[in-house]
């Protein structure tokens, strides 16, 4: 799921939902709401399938695989609190997912592609995982290359972002500052985590 290069707005219409936000996936998605053919049904899912469905949503916009989603479900599981929340927050926790909230990216995608390619630092190190948990305090920063710097500029320029009250971002200096940690209020995706963790836990 993380390399995933299939049809992306093939997902956004089976999931009901833009958890890919390219332009060309986001016009076929408005495009159409039914399947192709003639004389064809509403499929009404199971609950299997309805809990399945929520969990291909959290894969599909966070860029995770199974392996990494069931690392992250065991790891909040251990936690006391609501374990869907937990584990929610925990991938908007993600520097790809910070990189594409601060407005540094248009996609996360490209948040993931830039981080890859050691673009970023956390507080002065450059650090190449886009799985990299960031912390309250953390300082998120552009790599000062001149040919990196123009890059986020304009990338910065186009992109609108998704604010949240937990990051701070300076498009000057392209600078992000982490002032705390997401809350339940932060999670742009629509998705039950109730229902992806009582489908994991089977």
């Amino acid at each position: 799921m993380a390399h995933y290069t299939g049809a992306k707005a093939r997902v956004n219409r089976r999931l009901g939902t833009l958890v890919y936000e390219n332009s060309g996936a986001v016009r076929a998605f408005d495009r159409r709401p039914a399947p192709p053919g003639m004389h064809t049904r509403p499929r009404r899912l199971s609950n299997y399938g309805l809990a399945l469905q929520e969990k291909q949503k959290i894969k599909h916009y966070y860029g995770l695989g199974e392996r990494q989603l069931r690392r992250y479900f065991t790891g909040v599981s251990r936690k006391s609190g609501n374990t869907g929340e937990l584990l929610l927050q925990m991938c908007e926790r993600r520097l790809d997912n910070v990189v594409r909230r601060a407005g540094f990216a248009q996609t996360r995608p490209q948040a993931r592609q830039g981080v890859v390619h050691g673009h970023f630092l956390v507080n002065g190190v450059r650090t190449d995982k886009p799985s990299y948990q960031v912390r309250p305090g953390d300082i998120v920063t552009v790599r000062r290359r001149n040919n990196i710097l123009k890059l986020y500029q304009g990338v910065t320029s186009l992109s609108e972002g998704e604010p949240v009250e937990w990051l701070a971002s300076d498009t000057e200096t392209l600078r992000i500052t982490v002032q705390g940690n997401p809350g339940p209020a932060d999670i742009s995706l629509p998705v039950d985590g109730n229902m992806v963790v009582e489908f994991m836990s089977r």
